[in-house]
């Protein structure tokens, strides 16, 4: 069951966050968190059901989509600092962009790993709502697969205060945050290890 969970949870943020990919390429300033998902979810997924049959033969060509298409709307930045937490205040700027480039690497190679798994599900969008004044907003999405249960998925999107635009750095399903959970696994192992050989390991991971 844990394993089952873990590979829900691991495929619904590659999912959901995807929805995001490149909105910046059709508004330098999306007008709305709700209009970027509904608009845009599908560019990633278009671009892996063009290419299913090169991603077969050479796999590692998903992680170079991933790159392209879905890492430019992830606000890795910003999760990193939120995973360090604490440990934020004692580390140098040297440090912290080790540790930023390395989640970026290791996010990336993990949503690769599991859009391998896409197969073209249908998603159910929340209607558009007001949204006026907040930086951060919580936006529902329904995934719904043949012969298996609906799964209901809560992400976040913060809003950039220079660009306006809007990216995901977490996304909660079964009541689980995954920003929260990577915070707590790598926490305990900053504390051990220090930053910089938790980034170490990351990047090792990612490669």
């Amino acid at each position: 069951m844990q394993r089952t969970t873990s590979y829900i949870m691991a495929f619904l943020l590659v999912f959901s966050v995807s929805a995001f990919s490149s909105a910046s390429s059709l508004e330098k300033t999306p007008a709305s968190p709700y209009s970027v998902l509904e608009e845009l979810g599908t560019k990633l997924f278009s671009r892996i059901a063009a290419n299913q049959q090169e991603i077969q033969k050479f796999p590692a060509l998903m992680q170079v989509i991933v790159k392209e298409e879905l890492m430019p709307s992830i606000d890795y930045r910003y999760a990193s600092y939120r995973i360090l937490g604490k440990h934020l205040r004692n580390t140098s700027k040297e440090q912290r962009a080790m540790f930023v480039s390395s989640m970026h690497d290791y996010l990336a190679r993990t949503y690769a790993t599991a859009l391998m798994q896409y197969k073209n599900q249908q998603v159910i969008f929340e209607p558009e709502k007001s949204f006026e004044g907040k930086k951060i907003v919580a936006v529902k999405m329904q995934i719904v697969d043949m012969n298996k249960p609906t799964i209901n998925v809560v992400f976040k999107m913060r809003k950039n205060k220079k660009s306006g635009e809007w990216k995901a750095f977490d996304m909660v399903v079964e009541g689980i945050s995954l920003l929260s959970s990577k915070k707590a696994e790598l926490s305990k192992r900053i504390a051990k290890q220090g930053v910089e050989q938790v980034a170490l390991e990351l990047a090792s991971i990612a490669k």
